[in-house]
Formats: C-alpha cells, sequence, structure tokens
C-alpha cells in the first residue's frame, strides 16, 4: 500500500510540474506568438523570449518545495551546484563548444563555406554579444530548462521505467513546451528534423545525466554550449546542421553501446 501511495504521488507530482512549466513559459510564449501573427498587439518585448527558460525551473522549484520542503530544495540545489564529477564530465559538458570549433575549423579549411567565429554571438532579438552570447544561454535556457527537464522530471520518470522510456515521455513533453516558439521564432519548415534532434538531445542529456550522477551544473553547461553552437548565424545554418547530426549519431551510440535500461554505465539516477 505504501509503494502504491509514493507511485501515485510520484505522478501528481510530475503532472503539476509539466502544467506548471506550461503554463509559466506560455504566459510569455503564447503572446509573443500571438503578436508574430498580428493576432494581437505585442504585450512584451520580443527579448522576453530568454524569459521563457525559467518555466521548467521555476515550476520545479514550486513542486519540489510544496511536497518535499527545505529537504528537496537543499538536494535539487545540491545538484545544481554539483561539480565534482569528474574532467571526463566536464570535457563532455564542454563538447559541443570543442566539436563546432573543430567543425568550423575543417570547413573553412576543406570547403568554400566560410564560417565566421564571431557570427555565433549574433543570436536573436538582441544586438551582437559576442562570448557574451555563450553566458546568456547557459543562465537562460541551460540553467532554465535542466533544472526544470532532467533536474526535476528525469529522475523521477526513471524510478519505475527504463531510462530510453523515460526519456522518450520527457522528450515529448519537452518538444510539445518549444510548440509557441514555431510561431514567432522557428521556421515550421525544419519542424521533422528539428523533432528528431531533439529526442536525440533527450537521449544524449540521459547519458550525460545518469553518468555524472545527476549533476545539473554539467547538463546546463552541455545544453548552453550547444545553443551557443546552434542558435547562432554562424555558417547559415550549416554549422548547426552538422554539429546536430553529430548529436544524432551520438544518441545512436548511447542506445547501442548502454542499452535502454539505463543508457549509461554508473545505472539510473533517481530521486
Amino acid at each position: 500500500m505504501e509503494d502504491k501511495s509514493i507511485t501515485y504521488q510520484n505522478y501528481r507530482n510530475l503532472v503539476v510540474y509539466f502544467i506548471l512549466a506550461y503554463a509559466i513559459s506560455w504566459t510569455i510564449g503564447i503572446p509573443l506568438a500571438l503578436a508574430k501573427q498580428e493576432i494581437i498587439q505585442p504585450i512584451f518585448p520580443q527579448w522576453f523570449h530568454y524569459f521563457v527558460a525559467y518555466g521548467p525551473m521555476i515550476s520545479a522549484l514550486i513542486v519540489t518545495w510544496t511536497s518535499q520542503g527545505q529537504q528537496g530544495l537543499k538536494e535539487l540545489w545540491g545538484r545544481i551546484i554539483k561539480w565534482r564529477v569528474g574532467g571526463i564530465w566536464w570535457l563532455v559538458a564542454l563538447s559541443p563548444l570543442i566539436i563546432g570549433f573543430l567543425v568550423a575549423l575543417v570547413m573553412n579549411l576543406l570547403t568554400n563555406t566560410k564560417i565566421s567565429l564571431s557570427e555565433l554571438g549574433e543570436i536573436h532579438f538582441l544586438p551582437p554579444l559576442g562570448i557574451g552570447a555563450l553566458f546568456l544561454w547557459l543562465v537562460t535556457f541551460g540553467i532554465g530548462e535542466e533544472i526544470g527537464w532532467r533536474g526535476y522530471a528525469l529522475p523521477r520518470l526513471q524510478k519505475d521505467r527504463n531510462a530510453l522510456y523515460a526519456t522518450i515521455i520527457l522528450a515529448f513533453f519537452w518538444a510539445l513546451w518549444h510548440l509557441p516558439q514555431f510561431f514567432y521564432l522557428f521556421d515550421t519548415s525544419i519542424a521533422i528534423g528539428w523533432v528528431i534532434g531533439l529526442f536525440a538531445g533527450a537521449i544524449v542529456f540521459t547519458w550525460l545525466f545518469n553518468s555524472a550522477e545527476g549533476s545539473i551544473l554539467i547538463l546546463a553547461i552541455w545544453h548552453g554550449c550547444f545553443n551557443y553552437i546552434s542558435a547562432s548565424n554562424a555558417g547559415n545554418g550549416l554549422l548547426a546542421a552538422v554539429v546536430s547530426t553529430i548529436v544524432m549519431i551520438w544518441a545512436i551510440v548511447v542506445v547501442f553501446v548502454y542499452k535502454p535500461t539505463t543508457l549509461s554505465s554508473k545505472g539510473k539516477f533517481v530521486v
């Protein structure tokens, strides 16, 4: 009876978490989309897009506080600042940056496509930020999303299902969460490729999360570095496409090498 009660509470908290994450983010995202489609007058400036990132984080903090109190927040905070994970996982966290620079170097040397790294600082809705764009991605969509999706939801989804199944469930809700952005930011023509890339990224995230024993910091850095490379104007989308393809191959390797049960050599991290 106790196990069933705990399972029910876990499901209930997850449902509340997803609803709140959507509600908070879409409170900004939907008005931005409606304004872009000229259905309503703008309510927020376009750069408010970066505040959309904090919906998953705020939801995770609220649900953790209401269900687990200070002890739950303390546990979550410990994983947000968890940096003692081994040098290899720091290298992995920075790998989108490293891979992006190497791809740009190879393309500049061997092809007619010239990629200016200065363009990595050119992002949507803000003036060029240079290296500051990297820090913007880290503190918005890196921290904001990962405290929620992987910090809160993933370890609870993994409790009573294998890691791949938990990842697929989370990836579905993660993808759907982006829906308003297809009406004010993304080109709808990329939707299918984008969804495939997101699901692949979700698998890599789970592998890294379980391997780094639940470190949210490591995930946030990987996420921020990936956005810095993939969401810029560098290479007119070609650099992003190449790096995203590498992530898709990476995901396939993870599934075949580490198997769906844990997607990691260290087992599943659960809370």
